[in-house]
């Protein structure tokens, strides 16, 4: 496939009227940067771990209401830059809902058609909101997404962008407004500037590669964390490199946790992995959103539930100090999942442990 996008990058090259629409093109999303200011670095106080301070970047305020918004534009200019994406192009992607969500935003704003490839079971708030962006929700009721995605680009002679495996290398690390830059530029003025832990979830990887080359790159002593459904491969594969595949990956914890390891998740950037239950990741979910006044989606519960275990490791160590995570997308796209206890019980879950063990950090909601 390679040699082919090299081969098709070359003829268009030559092409000086597609040349002119891509310039166009990076101007429109460039002019879009321009008009969005930077999410915000939220502190949480936490009264029954003093001396540790808990911060979420909220990238829920993007345009397109998540932390996949970054990955979407950069996904955009690097494929415009390598000449994969002209005026006629149809945009085709997996996804599981926010990088759709996303690239969703990006297509209609150069005018391309964009197909979504994702599993049926995704939350309607999400499949709305593709929508909703002029995307055309194409669902898959089994089968890996990915190939089905690859299948149908190669059928209609669209362009896939796979956000899996190109992730870790569309995103500039080194600089140019990354999340890693953002929360460290944010965290300047505080009073425990460099963080002890950063933790991110994983489902391309390429968040977790952004930050952790950002942070050897600024020589920061930080420690990178990554949670992970218990139920994903991820955190198998950190401990055994010779795991890429599990079965499935049967967790309802949207857009992080992948059955296969995926090329854009490099675990020698990562310090250390947790595995967190999902009814974890639900009552953590429902336990910020509380202490926020606001819902925050399952993937930032997945996250906190892993700041947890380190806040509560440092206490018990007696050490001070602080830990950054993401708040990754709103809540309000799983009203009718996460959020709905008659979908919850349903299907089992029992949040009364992970929540008893919350409120003994974080107090009650």
């Amino acid at each position: 496939m390679l040699a082919l996008r090299e081969t098709a990058s070359e003829r268009q090259g030559a092409d000086p009227d597609r040349r002119a629409w891509v310039a166009q093109a990076i101007g429109r999303i460039e002019t879009d940067i321009n008009r969005s200011a930077d999410t915000h670095l939220i502190r949480l106080e936490l009264p029954r771990a003093p001396g540790i301070d808990l911060y979420l970047k909220d990238e829920s305020s993007h345009p397109t209401g998540s932390l996949k918004h970054r990955l979407a534009r950069s996904l955009f200019l690097y494929a415009l830059c390598n000449g994969w994406i002209g005026p006629d192009t149809t945009i085709v992607e997996s996804s599981s809902g926010s990088t759709a969500i996303s690239e969703a935003y990006f297509a209609k704003l150069l005018g391309l058609r964009f197909i979504a490839v994702m599993p049926r079971s995704t939350s309607p708030e999400k499949i709305a909101a593709i929508a909703f962006h002029g995307g055309v929700p194409h669902l898959v009721d089994r089968g890996d997404v990915s190939d089905e995605a690859e299948r149908l680009a190669r059928e209609i002679g669209g362009h896939f962008m796979d956000q899996f495996t190109y992730a870790e290398r569309a995103t500039d690390w080194r600089g140019n407004n990354n999340i890693a830059e953002s929360i460290f530029a944010q965290l300047s003025l505080e009073d425990r500037p460099t963080p002890d832990w950063v933790v991110c979830g994983a489902g391309t990887g390429g968040t977790s590669a952004t930050i952790g080359r950002y942070i050897r790159y600024r020589k920061y002593p930080t420690s990178l964390c990554v949670a992970d459904p218990e139920s994903s491969v991820f955190h198998r594969h950190y401990a055994e490199r010779s795991v890429h595949r599990v079965e499935c990956c049967d967790s309802v914890i949207e857009g992080i946790g992948r059955a296969r390891v995926e090329p854009s998740f490099v675990p020698e950037l990562v310090d250390r992995m947790i595995a967190v239950p999902d009814a974890a990741s639900i009552a953590a979910a429902r336990m910020i959103s509380g202490l926020l006044g606001r819902p925050c989606g399952g993937s930032t519960g997945t996250n906190v539930w892993a700041c947890l275990q380190l806040i509560e490791e440092m206490k018990a160590a007696g050490r001070e100090g602080s830990v950054v995570t993401l708040l990754c997308d709103s809540g309000e796209r799983y009203r009718s999942t996460l959020f709905n206890d008659s979908w919850l019980a349903e299907r089992g879950f029992d949040l009364a442990v992970p929540h008893a063990r919350l409120e003994a950090v974080f107090g009650g909601a």
